[in-house]
């Protein structure tokens, strides 16, 4: 008898926001998922640069979406309320879904 195995669920949903905090101790960030979760973290210490610390996020986001949702992300920044925090929208990009086995089948 075969076991089937589960699939297991992601360990988080699909993230639909961030922000951004400058702490004296790094770069801190909460990312807002689909189901109304957050997760928090930091940024590497050696981050001190403003935008090398949004890029850094934003590939963040898109590597954790890619890889456990297989979802391609862009992630926009909205102007800076103040300038030690930022805020922005993950939006999922349309088209560009993980192709599976079956998407790559030659035509007959």
């Amino acid at each position: 008898m075969a076991i089937r195995q589960k699939k297991q669920r992601p360990p988080f949903g699909l993230p639909t926001g961030i922000v951004l905090m400058a702490m004296p101790d790094g770069w801190r960030h909460s990312v807002l998922t689909v189901e109304g979760g957050t997760f928090c973290g930091r940024l590497s210490d050696e981050l001190l640069d403003p935008d090398v610390a949004l890029t850094a996020a934003a590939t963040m986001l898109k590597n954790l979406a890619r890889t456990f949702h297989g979802t391609p992300v862009e992630v926009t920044w909205d102007p800076r309320p103040e300038p030690w925090t930022w805020t922005g929208r993950v939006i999922a990009v349309p088209g560009d879904q993980t192709t599976s086995a079956a998407d790559t089948r030659k035509p007959r």
